[in-house]
C-alpha cells in the first residue's frame, strides 16, 4: 500500500470524523439523557448549512471573509430554536413512546427535506470559504487544506466546551444527576422537562455548528443530513450511550475506517464493511466502549 495514500487518507478520515463527533454528540446528548431517538436529527445539521450559505449571501459584500463569524451564532442559534420548537410540539408529546417518536421524527424529517427542496432547489449550493482558508499546509508527503484543518479545530474546541459544560458546571451536574436516575433527580427539585427542552434544543445546536463544518467542505443539499445520520448513530452505539468520551474516541475510529476502506474500495463496499465490523464489536462489548451508568439504560 502506498504510504502517501494512506497517510492522506487517513487525514481525510479525520475530517470527516470531525463532523460525524459534532453530529454525534447531539445524539449522544438527547438519547442518553431523554432515551429520545430523533431520526430528523440529521435536519438540524442540514439547516445549519442552509443558514451559513444565508449568512454568506446576505454579509459576504459586507463582511466579505468574516462571514463565518455571522454564520456560528446564526446556525446555532436558528436551529437550537429549531429544535426547542420540535421538542414542544412533538417529542415532549411522546416520551416513554420510542417507536412513536421514531416515526414521527422520521416524518418530521422528511418535511424538512422537502420545505429545503421548496425553498432552495434539490441541488446543492454552495459556500467559498473563507481566502484565509483557500491554502493548504503540507507535512511531509500529507497535503491538509485550510478548511478541513479548520473543521478539525473546530470540533476540538466544541467538544472541549461540551466536556466543560457537563463536568464543571452545574448544568452539567444537573444532566449527570438525571441521567442516572431521573425519578429520584425530580423529587430532589429537578425540573427535568425544562432540562429535557435545554438538553435538546443544545443538541440540536451542536448539530447546526457541524453544518458550518460540512457547508465548508461541501455543497449543502435537503438530504446532507440525512447522508451523515447512519455513521453518526454508529458513532453514539459504539462509543456508549450517553458518552461524550466515548462518542469523541468512536467517532475518530469511524471515520479513519470509512476513509481508508472507500479509498480501497467503493463507498457501498466501505459502509457494508463498517456495519458489519460494528455488529461483531458489539458482540464483545454491547455497551459500548465507554458505557454511561445510568439506571434508565439499564431498565431500558
Amino acid at each position: 500500500m502506498d504510504l502517501t495514500f494512506l497517510a492522506n487518507q487517513l487525514f481525510t478520515g479525520l475530517s470527516v470524523a470531525s463532523i460525524l463527533l459534532l453530529a454525534a454528540l447531539g445524539l449522544a446528548l438527547t438519547f442518553g439523557l431523554m432515551r429520545v431517538i430523533n431520526m430528523a436529527h440529521g435536519e438540524f445539521l442540514m439547516v445549519g448549512g442552509y443558514l451559513t450559505y444565508l449568512a454568506a449571501r446576505w454579509t459576504g459584500p459586507a463582511l466579505g471573509d468574516g462571514y463565518l463569524w455571522v454564520a456560528f451564532p446564526l446556525a446555532f442559534v436558528g436551529t437550537a430554536l429549531l429544535g426547542a420548537l420540535l421538542e414542544v410540539l412533538v417529542i415532549r408529546r411522546l416520551y416513554g413512546r420510542p417507536l412513536d417518536t421514531l416515526l414521527a421524527t422520521f416524518g418530521i424529517s422528511l418535511i424538512l427535506q422537502q420545505a429545503a427542496r421548496q425553498v432552495f432547489g434539490s441541488t446543492g449550493v454552495p459556500v467559498t470559504a473563507p481566502a484565509w482558508l483557500s491554502g493548504s499546509v503540507t507535512l511531509g508527503a500529507v497535503t491538509m487544506p485550510g478548511s478541513r484543518l479548520f473543521v478539525i479545530a473546530l470540533s476540538l474546541l466544541v467538544i472541549g466546551a461540551v466536556w466543560w459544560l457537563l463536568s464543571r458546571t452545574r448544568f452539567g451536574m444537573v444532566v449527570r444527576a438525571v441521567n442516572q436516575n431521573r425519578e429520584m433527580a425530580a423529587a430532589l427539585g429537578v425540573n427535568t422537562r425544562a432540562l429535557d427542552l435545554l438538553v435538546f434544543s443544545l443538541g440540536a445546536g451542536i448539530a447546526g455548528v457541524a453544518g458550518v463544518g460540512l457547508a465548508l467542505l461541501a455543497p449543502v443539499n435537503p438530504t446532507v443530513g440525512a447522508a451523515y445520520m447512519v455513521n453518526a448513530f454508529l458513532v453514539v452505539v459504539v462509543g456508549g450511550v450517553g458518552s461524550v468520551l466515548g462518542a469523541g474516541v468512536a467517532a475518530i475510529l469511524l471515520g479513519s475506517l470509512t476513509a481508508l476502506a472507500e479509498g480501497l474500495t467503493s463507498e457501498s463496499l466501505a459502509q457494508a464493511a463498517l456495519l458489519v465490523l460494528v455488529v461483531a464489536f458489539l458482540q464483545w462489548k454491547p455497551r459500548g466502549l465507554f458505557p454511561t451508568e445510568s439506571r434508565a439504560l439499564e431498565d431500558a
